[in-house]
């Protein structure tokens, strides 16, 4: 995936990645970079989409091969590298305990470059207005989603990682992320890196990974 403006070094970049679930091999030597801009990777169900995220958001050890956002390393500096990446498993239960203020808040400590003046916009453009003080446990998948992906916005990240980020979403909140993405990918040095069942669109992103 290039850039429009330059061909800038990869944001991400994979060398000999290997995993497999017990008697199910997954992925045997797997390569690739991905630049600034959107990209995606897409593939069947159960082909590997989400457990590939899961990876390369530091959150599943990797079995074999080394990747490196930024420059940095996951094997060789983990904490710095995590730091580099936003991911989170959709299907999480981990904050449900927190409003979406808290959350949001809590990932500055995470996140250096952590653009909380966005939030507004966002909370707009998702219709989070009501949400925002309830704990997450008490919103629909929908808007817990909407929550993830205003912080995946917010975040500042070098790597951003959205598995399947449509799901769920109402129609107005859906083509909402799909214009401030396309937007953000245009005109910065992050990348974004969604999952899906289907080629996107022409003019949404690039194809870096078919699974």
């Amino acid at each position: 995936m290039r850039h429009p403006d330059s061909a800038k070094s990869p944001v991400l970049a994979v060398r000999n990645l290997s995993h497999a679930w017990p008697g199910r091999p997954l992925f045997n030597g797997l390569s690739f970079d991905a630049h600034p801009g959107l990209g995606w990777i897409v593939g069947d169900e159960g082909c590997g989409k989400s457990t590939l995220l899961a990876l390369l958001g530091g959150a599943l050890v990797l079995q074999g091969g080394t990747c490196s956002v930024a420059g940095v390393s996951l094997h060789e500096q983990p904490d710095r590298y995590r730091e580099q990446v936003f991911w989170i498993d959709p299907q999480t239960d981990a904050h449900h305990a927190l409003n979406a203020r808290a959350y949001w808040s809590s990932l500055e400590r995470t996140y250096p470059a952590f653009q909380a003046s966005h939030l507004p916009m966002l909370i707009d453009a998702f219709s989070l207005q009501d949400h925002v003080e309830k704990p997450l446990y008490m919103l629909s998948t929908g808007s817990r989603r909407k929550v993830w992906w205003a912080a995946a916005i917010a975040s500042g990240a070098p790597l951003v990682l959205m598995d399947q980020p449509f799901a769920a979403l109402d129609a107005p909140s859906a083509r909402a992320l799909q214009d401030i993405v396309a937007e953000l990918a245009q005109e910065g040095d992050t990348c974004w890196l969604m999952t899906g069942h289907e080629k996107p669109q022409r003019g949404n992103g690039q194809i870096i990974l078919e699974l």
